[in-house]
């Protein structure tokens, strides 16, 4: 349920209704908007009577949010979410781009990365020092050395870091190591994960899951924002279909329903999405067109001897061509880069 106040309404009164709402069983989130007030009603709202609650003098209207996210809800939430991490923002006017190597191999291949991206006009530096893997004997990254690999690359350059945690077990680690918290797409659905990283003040970005729906996806976030952090951004990667061509299927119609349905930012992943490096500029390209909030980019130095991925990194020249080619693209939609 969403209470909407009228302007100027004394904080006494909305302290007074809020007290009110409380004690009906329900948690009130306020959201306070330029121009609007809003009382977010969490709970069991069947026991309220939205016609006393209209009957009071401060209260515009209320509306019922038929959807099974509520704190992710665009009516809970109007205005746009904007993440604050390392000095920079992912929701704003800026598209923020995270960009590095899928795995973190060594101190001299993260710092060149990392500083090549920073010239290139990056705004976060990812990194995987943990890496979920399909095959038990493929590359698992290098866990705690990589995470301090790219610490060492943050102090040089200061991007602020992007990393994926796998397990509940790292979170006093990674909260202290990174500035974003990354969690993966075999990950959307943890929710024991979910429920820890929400009780942290810590920017997450959540991938969307390998088949998941965009309401599922949503639901995850809840998780989240129903622990009480409210820095969540989501992250589009493609997702499983019949066709075997790409690693995945980007969605890119899922930015536009995000955008309809929520007030979070929406960073789009073309490398994962199509597996082939030749395929990510062009998907970076559209997915800048049809108004995503940032893109994640795997960019590798020798993706030939890459540890992880490498069929999907493209190199740091290609990667400086793709941001001036990304530029004209943002303007042409309003946007900056």
């Amino acid at each position: 349920m969403i209470v909407i106040l009228k302007p100027k309404s004394s904080p006494a009164a909305v302290g007074e209704l809020t007290e009110n709402l409380e004690k009906q069983g329900v948690t009130v989130n306020p959201v306070y908007g330029t121009d609007l007030t809003i009382l977010g009603l969490v709970g069991d709202t069947s026991r309220i009577d939205s016609s006393r609650v209209e009957a009071n003098r401060i209260v515009e209207r209320v509306m019922f949010v038929a959807e099974p996210f509520k704190m992710a809800n665009k009516l809970f939430h109007p205005e746009p979410t904007v993440i604050e991490a390392g000095g920079r923002s992912i929701g704003a006017n800026k598209i923020a781009v995270i960009a590095g190597p899928c795995s973190v191999e060594t101190e001299e291949q993260i710092r060149e990365i990392a500083g090549e991206v920073k010239a290139a006009g990056a705004s976060f530096l990812r990194g995987g020092a943990f890496k979920p893997r399909t095959s038990p004997y493929a590359f698992q990254g290098l866990r705690h050395d990589g995470l301090r690999l790219l610490q060492i690359a943050r102090r040089e350059t200061g991007l602020p870091i992007v990393s994926e945690i796998m397990s509940p077990h790292d979170i006093d680690l990674f909260a202290e190591s990174v500035d974003i918290i990354q969690v993966g797409a075999r990950n959307m659905q943890n929710f024991d994960l979910l429920k820890e990283l929400g009780r942290l003040d810590k920017p997450v970005l959540l991938k969307r899951g390998l088949s998941a729906t965009i309401e599922e996806w949503l639901m995850s976030a809840e998780y989240l924002l129903a622990g009480g952090n409210g820095r969540v951004a989501l992250c589009e990667r493609g997702i499983r279909t019949f066709e075997t061509y790409t690693r995945n299927t980007l969605d890119l119609s899922s930015v536009l329903a995000v955008k309809k349905m929520s007030h979070l930012p929406v960073v789009v992943d073309p490398s994962h999405a199509a597996g082939k490096w030749w395929m990510v500029a062009a998907l970076a390209r559209a997915a800048v067109a049809v108004g995503a909030d940032g893109l994640m980019i795997e960019v590798h130095n020798d993706p030939v001897h890459a540890l992880c991925d490498g069929q999907q990194s493209i190199k740091p020249d290609g990667f400086r061509a793709l941001m001036d080619e990304l530029r004209p693209i943002a303007r042409a939609v309003g946007r900056e880069l």
